[in-house]
Formats: C-alpha cells, sequence, structure tokens
C-alpha cells in the first residue's frame, strides 16, 4: 500500500512537472490561461464605461403647443438621462433627424392633450427610441416614467383639492412616493450590474478552453510529428490531479486579479471577504477543470475546440440566471443550468461580491459546486479511461511510439 502510494505520489508529481513545460511550450494554451482572464474582463468592462448616459438630444414634436405640454417638455428636460435639443414642425423632420444622429429619441406630444386632461382622459405621449444603444434607450425610459409619474401625481392632487377644499393641505405630491434603490448597485449602471456575473463565466470558459486545446494538442502532434507529447501516468487519477494542480498554479494570479483588481479598478461593489470568495472559486475551478476533461472526448485537434466549445459562451450567458432569470426557464433548461459551474459560481460570487454575503450565506451554491465537482470528475474519469486512452492506445499500434498507458 504504501509503494502504491509513493507511485502515485511520484506519478502525480511527474505530471504535473511536464504538463508546465507542455503548456509553456504552446502558444494557444497560454493564450488562453493569460489573454482571457487578464484582458477579457477589461474589455468588457471599458465597453460599458461610463455605464451611466446623461444629457442625450432629444427633440419634441409638440401638436399641442399648451401650458400643459409645455411643463412636459421643461421636466423632461430636467432629467439627467434627457437634453431637448430642439423642436420639430411634424414627426417626418423628427425622423430625419434621427436617421442623421442628431438626436436619439423623439418626444410626440399629441394635439389636445391637455383638454384630455382636464376631461379626466388618458392622453399618452410617444417616446421613440433609437435602439442602437440600450443604455440610451433605458435612459430615456426612466426619464419619461418619472416625468410621467410627477406630473400624474400633481395632477390627481389638483383634482382632489377641487373635489375636497383645503385636501392639499394633508395630500400633496406622489400620493404613493415609492423610492428604488438597487442593493449591490447603487448606480443602477449595466456594467456593475453584468460585470461580477460575466468574471465567472470568462473564468470557466477560460478552463474549458484551456483543458480542450491541450487535450487536442497533444493528439494532433502526435500524428503531425511522431513525437509523444502525452502526458500521462499510469493512474489515471494521478495524471487528472497533476495536470489540474498544474493549471491551478498557473492560474492562482489571474485569477485572484479577475475577483479583486478588476473590481478595484472600474469601482465594482466590492462589499465581500476576498478570502472566502476565493474559497468559493476553488469548487468551480476544479468542476470546470472536470467538465474540461469530459469535453476531451470531442477534441482531436486543436482548433476543434473552437468549433465545439466557444460558441457556448452565448449559451452559457443565459443558462447563469444574468439576463433570464432560472425560476422563468422551462424545466430542462433548469436542468441544464444546474450542471453548468457557472450557475452556481455566478449567483454565489455576486451575492458575496455586490451584498456582502459570507460563505456560509452561500452555502447553497457552495455545496452545489461541490457536487459538481465529484460529478464532473467521474464523468471525466469515465471518458479519459473509455475514450480519450483507448484513442491514443489505437494511434501507438498505428505506427507512433507512446509510453505505456496502463
Amino acid at each position: 500500500m504504501i509503494k502504491r502510494l509513493k507511485n502515485f505520489i511520484l506519478g502525480l508529481f511527474d505530471v504535473y512537472c511536464r504538463e508546465f513545460r507542455l503548456v509553456i511550450s504552446d502558444a494557444g494554451i497560454i493564450l488562453f490561461f493569460s489573454f482571457l482572464p487578464l484582458v477579457y474582463p477589461i474589455i468588457y468592462s471599458l465597453i460599458y464605461n461610463p455605464e451611466l448616459v446623461k444629457e442625450v438630444a432629444v427633440v419634441v414634436v409638440d401638436n399641442d403647443r399648451t401650458p400643459l405640454s409645455r411643463e412636459l417638455v421643461r421636466n423632461f428636460n430636467a432629467c439627467d438621462q434627457a437634453w431637448v435639443k430642439g423642436y420639430a414642425a411634424n414627426l417626418d423632420e423628427a425622423r430625419r433627424a434621427m436617421a442623421g444622429k442628431d438626436c436619439f429619441a423623439i418626444l410626440e406630444i399629441p394635439e389636445g392633450m391637455e383638454k384630455k386632461v382636464g376631461r379626466g382622459e388618458t392622453a399618452p405621449a410617444v417616446l421613440y427610441c433609437d435602439m442602437t444603444l440600450l443604455l440610451r434607450y433605458r435612459g430615456f425610459l426612466v426619464a419619461a416614467t418619472n416625468v410621467m409619474t410627477s406630473m400624474g401625481s400633481e395632477l390627481l392632487t389638483q383634482k382632489i383639492d377641487e373635489v375636497a377644499p383645503l385636501a392639499e393641505t394633508v395630500v400633496s405630491g406622489d400620493l404613493l412616493d415609492i423610492e428604488n434603490i438597487n442593493m449591490g448597485n447603487i448606480r443602477g449602471g449595466f456594467d456593475t450590474f453584468i460585470m461580477p456575473g460575466v468574471i465567472i463565466l470568462i473564468l470557466q470558459q477560460c478552463i474549458i478552453l484551456a483543458c480542450g486545446m491541450a487535450g487536442g494538442a497533444k493528439r494532433e502532434r502526435r500524428r503531425l510529428t511522431g513525437y509523444n507529447s502525452d502526458n500521462m501516468a499510469r493512474s489515471i487519477l494521478a495524471t487528472m490531479l497533476g495536470q489540474a494542480l498544474c493549471y491551478l498554479t498557473i492560474l492562482a494570479l489571474p485569477i485572484f486579479f479577475m475577483i479583486h483588481y478588476v473590481p478595484l479598478i472600474f469601482s465594482f461593489p466590492m462589499a465581500g471577504n476576498t478570502l472566502e470568495e476565493v474559497a468559493l472559486i476553488l469548487p468551480l475551478f476544479l468542476a470546470s477543470v472536470g467538465l474540461g476533461f469530459s469535453f476531451q472526448a470531442f477534441v482531436t485537434e486543436r482548433e476543434a475546440v473552437f468549433v465545439n466549445w466557444v460558441v457556448t459562451s452565448l449559451i452559457f450567458l443565459f443558462l447563469s440566471g444574468l439576463i433570464w432569470p432560472i425560476y422563468a426557464m422551462p424545466q430542462p433548461w433548469k436542468t441544464l443550468s444546474a450542471l453548468c459551474p457557472a450557475t452556481w459560481g455566478v449567483e454565489g460570487f455576486v451575492k458575496m461580491n455586490a451584498n456582502g454575503s459570507s460563505l456560509a450565506q452561500v452555502s447553497n451554491d457552495y455545496i452545489n459546486l461541490w457536487i459538481l465537482t465529484i460529478f464532473w470528475w467521474i464523468v471525466a474519469y469515465c471518458v479519459q479511461r473509455w475514450v480519450v486512452r483507448p484513442a491514443l492506445r489505437r494511434e501507438v499500434k498505428a505506427g507512433f511510439q507512446g509510453p505505456d498507458l496502463g
């Protein structure tokens, strides 16, 4: 037993050292281990920085030309999100201004709005928005909603005062004042909302792509050069653990950069404890490695990772629950989402980093990550034993000299 344990540890250490040499000599794997975790978070954060848009040009088409319509325009112009650049004679002229990028929204006030309001009828104003940037659309929507709510409450107060004199001394302003506070995102910015989750998704994709390319590179070099670059020990588990420890050593600093320095650079919320966040990332890393080893069954050459896996990035974004709530998914999608390490990693990391939750408070996500780690490592073991190694044996018999794969 002691001899077996010693051979296991020696095999693991041998795989660990040789994997370093193989990774360093492969520019593609180095790209996944460096460019993705170090550069991608910066690029994505810069895309949405600044994350709030202000004073965006709006053209008004006022078909009513009454004191009420002018008050509506003044209130809309007073919002941070909008700047009334001027008036247009009609809707066609306003559309030409939008087509020429002189404005990004059109506020059309219908004729007879003040009369309808005076009769107690609904008098909607129409807001046309340029959808080329959703941040602008969101700003216009917030501004229009706030203005309409504020003016509606004032008009309602006047009506109450007409029915019951002196009621204005009791009721004034908004009858149901609602103050929206975004927990973990006080500024209400899109970058602050989505980037903590995207960081976890980038980390998962980085690990899986690197594992897949490593598997493809070994088999491809065997065919092209006759040189056996396969890093194998007799024990499949020792091989997997040695490679995983190598990847963890290489990614330790990039992971710390992603979860600590990227939020620090772009002023994202940092309410969580960094050490507890690292503890959450550990099972996420191991589960992603297990998924990556399982993925090697479909990779016979290095370029195959781009065809077979890169296209899944958008799918994982939806399954993570960031832009499609998990509770609203059909059951098959919920099941698929639960099998993705990033789903639980995103949920736990956002709670800790943005809202200051402790590791104990995200114990459900933490436990599920360890369950996924066990599940994917069992699947990976089966794939390596009954798919990957038999394929390598066949290549050895085809004329290439290789190691004794056990």
